[in-house]
């Protein structure tokens, strides 16, 4: 005598389903990262995209988001979980693996970029020309830089060269560490999450960072000091990869790979280096309410710590000469296109 209600119940249930415009994921995508999802990449570009690839699909594509390595693994370890299908989708550094990706460390040498927009721009430009080879095992999606480095230092602010001597200093990537070696101090490369532990333990004295995301891992609560560079000056930055599983990307319908196309490249490169920009204005706020010092470093100054890391540059040209790579042609190009991009 049930049967009557329950059969009701069935059809309103789909009646309402039908309204909603509800259809069930013909393919759910899972993102690993290794930031909190309160960082400003993940919350202002990863999961909005998520949301724009659902909507564009009428719910044929769910996307998942797993923020702060979630899903297991080091840092170190997301590109090759892109690669081997662990997960599907990846945003990770290029630099988390030291020397896999040689003809990217172009964007990681000195005051080769500006801001974050600009370089982002030229970094998708860049792959686009020269760096597919490099990722043919992943698909990419989108290639970006993060704001220019900042130095942020306790007990001190660097204010001069000299002041770089003996401090520990994090960098990111291996020729970041170079080139705080090259100014005069002890490099220790480490991920960005580990950097808050490692400050108030004393493993180092402070780090190579950008402002965006100290915010997020309370730098300045550990730090006194924050130094910047004369002019549009960036003492470096590093390319970060936005990346799916191939042969996840190749089994999608076609309709589905064309709103995920859509979605990334150029435009999703310069979206996500002006979210990178305007992120480090709350952290530079936060920096000042504590009443730490923030110095920018005078165009004579700036320039010595120019002349003191020419050598990183030159020593990765030859570098890349020694592998067969045009290391110099790289370079070059490298930094015109972030010029072509600097004046529009």
């Amino acid at each position: 005598m049930f049967r009557r209600p329950l059969a009701v119940a069935a059809i309103l249930t789909a009646a309402l389903l039908a309204a909603s415009g509800a259809v069930a994921a013909e393919v759910t995508l899972r993102v690993h990262h290794f930031l909190s999802a309160e960082s400003s990449v993940p919350r202002d570009f990863i999961a909005p995209w998520g949301k724009r690839l659902e909507e564009a699909s009428g719910g044929r594509i769910a996307v998942e988001v797993y923020p702060a390595m979630q899903l297991g693994g080091k840092p170190s370890s997301l590109y090759d979980q892109a690669r081997d299908g662990v997960v599907d989708v990846v945003w990770t550094l290029a630099g988390y693996t030291p020397g896999r990706f040689p003809k990217t460390e172009v964007f990681d040498l000195p005051f080769v970029a500006t801001d974050a927009a600009e370089t982002s721009k030229a970094a998708w430009e860049f792959f686009d020309r020269h760096l597919r080879d490099e990722y043919a095992d992943v698909h990419v999606l989108t290639v970006h830089v993060h704001s220019p480095g900042v130095l942020h230092v306790r007990g001190r602010t660097v204010k001069t060269l000299e002041d770089m001597k003996g401090l520990k200093l994090r960098g990111a990537t291996r020729m970041v560490t170079k080139l705080l070696e090259g100014l005069g101090s002890v490099a220790v490369g480490m991920p960005a999450p580990a950097i808050p532990e490692a400050l108030s333990k004393g493993v180092i004295d402070g780090a190579a960072l950008p402002w965006e995301v100290t915010g997020s891992l309370h730098v300045a609560e550990l730090v006194d000091g924050h130094t910047t560079f004369w002019g549009r000056e960036s003492l470096y930055t590093t390319m970060f990869l936005f990346v799916m599983n191939k042969a996840r990307y190749d089994g999608l319908p076609d309709d589905l790979k064309k709103i995920v196309d859509d979605s990334v490249g150029a435009p999703a490169a310069a979206e996500i280096g002006r979210i990178m920009d305007a992120a480090d204005v709350p952290s530079i706020e936060i920096a000042a309410k504590r009443g730490n010092e923030i110095v920018t470093l005078d165009e004579a100054e700036t320039a010595r710590f120019k002349a003191a890391s020419d050598k990183v540059a030159e020593d990765w040209i030859a570098e890349m000469d020694k592998k067969g790579i045009d290391g110099r042609a790289l370079y070059d190009d490298a930094r015109a296109l972030i010029a072509k991009y600097a004046t529009k």
